[in-house]
């Protein structure tokens, strides 16, 4: 007759436990240090910087004054979108990185951490 249960016994389900649980203490020390790291994106060639952290907060805005013409306002917001969304693109693809990292690679849900 088969056993019933986790496959392994206890001592396969403690050492998983372990894992998982070293893993959540991974994370929790990769998200603060995600929040010091920074993020730069540019646009219009430079015109426009922008830099957002880990949090995929924006942290500071940069436009360059050659770039300001009060007749041209239009352009000016195209470049500071660009270069936010940019920005907020990089601190995601940084913060998939960092998570694969830890993770080794498990396919978990979008939107978990």
């Amino acid at each position: 007759m088969a056993k019933k249960g986790f496959p392994g016994g206890m001592g396969n389900m403690n050492n998983m436990m372990k894992q998982v649980q070293k893993m959540q203490a991974d994370m929790q020390k990769m998200q603060g240090e995600l929040e010091e790291k920074e993020i730069e994106a540019t646009s219009g060639g430079g015109a426009v910087k922008v830099i957002a952290n880990g949090k995929k907060n924006i942290v500071s805005i940069k436009i360059n004054p050659e770039v300001v013409d009060e007749d041209d306002v239009e352009m000016l917001e195209d470049l500071v979108l660009a270069a936010v969304n940019e920005a907020l693109r990089s601190a995601e693809a940084m913060v998939s990185d960092e998570m694969s990292k830890i993770t080794g690679g498990m396919n978990l849900p979008k939107g978990l951490f």
